[in-house]
């Protein structure tokens, strides 16, 4: 049976008993045990208990995370990037990576971060490549592993790219981020690909180009407020995704009402792409984090299917039916998927 991971949640102090166990803080160390929060089931709503984590105090406090990549959570304080792998780690071992100072290009800005991603599972690795792309025209690329780190900062003159998330390609060994429209995508490494990009132009199918919808359905999600794009890789079956999220909001009787629709692109090596309703027993998980793209049954979700995490909803869409089951976390939920459990 698949089941859904809601959120972690910071639970309060107390001596009451009771099935599950509360918080507890330590204060010879700065950690808490956060409650593993509910798996979630969307067709018969059955919920099941999520073993507890163990983090430090300061990743609960989002202001400091600005991102989470392998299992590695990104925190910024006082202009220092540190990698953080706290999490079921003993107390007294924690492993923390720190990275140079942000350098800031003319006409840029290092305060605001769009998202983290890594070349592989571990900072220490000769060839780990982290990059931070940051809200506007800087990207930047370093090595954790070499004795002078220092961050290599690229200048991407298409707008296109501003907003984008950056992930990273195994199959093309790059950084890779999806155009605004979502029509081309851009790729940067240290060497060859690092002051231009290697573009590639996305083609579609002449037969059945775009997704069978009404001509009011697609002037609804033109008319939306936003739209992300997100590229991911299934390390499971070697595919490449394109999600297109589209998302509506209108305030109504003092609410916020809240529309989303998700397109997903199927994308060769080649850049042949087509629009696809089934991407078999993966689903993709989308948040503050990196996309990440799993095989359901082994970490019961929900096969076929996109989860996402906000700040103020988590729901799993069906890519099929674009139905959605959401549900809304707490104030203290952190809105970003750590893959450390995850089976990829």
């Amino acid at each position: 049976m698949s089941h859904f991971l809601r959120m972690l949640k910071l639970s309060k102090l107390s001596l009451r008993v009771s099935h599950l166990r509360d918080s507890r803080c330590f204060s010879s160390s700065p950690i808490y045990y956060v409650r593993g929060a509910e798996s979630w089931e969307p067709v018969s709503g059955e919920t099941i208990s999520v073993p507890y984590l163990k983090m430090p105090m300061e990743l609960l406090k989002e202001i400091g995370i600005i991102g989470a990549s392998h299992g590695w959570v990104a925190t910024l304080k006082n202009g220092v990037v540190c990698l953080q792998d706290d999490i079921d780690l003993p107390d007294t071992d924690p492993k923390r990576v720190p990275l140079p100072p942000f350098v800031t290009l003319p006409h840029c800005q290092t305060q605001i971060i769009t998202n983290v991603s890594m070349s592989s599972s571990s900072p220490d690795d000769e060839d780990c490549i982290v990059a931070v792309k940051f809200l506007g025209p800087q990207l930047s690329l370093c090595r954790p592993a070499q004795r002078d780190c220092k961050w290599s900062n690229i200048r991407i003159t298409d707008p296109s790219f501003f907003s984008s998330h950056v992930m990273y390609s195994k199959r093309d060994e790059m950084f890779s981020m999806p155009a605004s429209r979502g029509h081309y995508t851009g790729s940067w490494d240290l060497a060859r690909h690092m002051k231009e990009p290697k573009i590639q132009m996305l083609r579609l199918p002449a037969e059945v180009p775009i997704p069978e919808m009404t001509e009011k359905q697609w002037q609804r999600l033109e008319s939306c407020c936003t739209k992300q794009h997100y590229l991911v890789e299934s390390l499971h079956t070697d595919e490449t995704f394109m999600v297109k999220w589209y998302k509506e909001s209108r305030p109504i009787a003092n609410t916020l009402n809240l529309w989303d629709h998700f397109l997903v692109l199927k994308i060769d090596k080649e850049g042949n792409a087509a629009y696809t309703k089934d991407i078999g027993h993966l689903c993709i998980l989308l948040s503050r984090s990196e996309a990440i793209c799993i095989p359901s049954k082994s970490n019961r979700r929900v096969k076929n299917s996109v989860y996402m995490l906000r700040e103020h909803e988590f729901a799993i869409v069906m890519i099929d039916t674009n139905q959605k089951f959401c549900r809304r976390p707490s104030a203290c939920s952190l809105p970003y998927y750590i893959s450390k459990r995850l089976l990829i």
